[in-house]
């Protein structure tokens, strides 16, 4: 399977990396082919031009090389940081420049927009690794855990992907070497068992 990781942290040596690398390295132990993506490495631009907008817009190379990678690959796995009950602003670019119409969904028939798409990613499994400095609790009962909806239902339910599964780490800023450790035996564990 061509699995895609994608990691989203400006720190080289974050916990958010660390996470990425254990999830390539299991997939790759697997047998499987990594696509990687450190966006802040490689200076994703996440700002969406108008011209880009349209759906048989022209892409610069580095957007069409995502959008063909993305839409080819048979799972996918991003790693990112909870900041403000929201991905990082690269992330968020890279969704608005790559999940694209045409891509990732298409409106069918005479829907021009408003009705429910159809789902054009390969992937048959998403998984997502979020790190926080909020408590499980706090974040389920104040906030009601905003990245859990984005990602599943607002972007790869929206996208056609069957199986959705992710996992918060935290409280990050606190956490010892051997949480961190057991941690990443769940990152393991987890990637064992949607991509097989």
């Amino acid at each position: 399977m061509r699995i895609s990781v994608i990691v989203a942290h400006p720190g080289e040596g974050s916990f958010n990396h660390a996470v990425a690398d254990m999830a390539a390295d299991t997939l790759k132990i697997a047998g499987h082919e990594v696509i990687f993506h450190d966006l802040y490495a490689e200076r994703f631009d996440p700002l969406l031009p108008y011209e880009e907008i349209a759906r048989n817009a022209f892409l610069p190379p580095m957007i069409t090389d995502h959008c063909r990678e993305i839409r080819e690959a048979d799972g996918i796995i991003i790693v990112h940081p909870n900041w403000w009950g929201m991905p990082p602003a690269i992330l968020k670019g890279w969704i608005d420049r790559v999940l694209r119409p045409g891509i990732a969904y298409q409106f069918s028939g005479n829907d021009s927009g408003e009705g429910v798409p159809d789902g054009l990613l390969n992937a048959r499994a998403a998984v997502i690794f979020n790190t926080s400095n909020t408590p499980t609790a706090r974040e389920n009962e104040i906030f009601g855990d905003p990245l859990e909806r984005l990602w599943k239902d607002c972007v790869f339910s929206f996208c056609g992907v069957p199986v959705f599964r992710r996992r918060m780490f935290g409280v990050i800023v606190t956490s010892t070497e051997e949480q961190r450790i057991a941690w990443l035996a769940e990152v393991r564990d987890l990637i064992k068992k949607t991509f097989p």
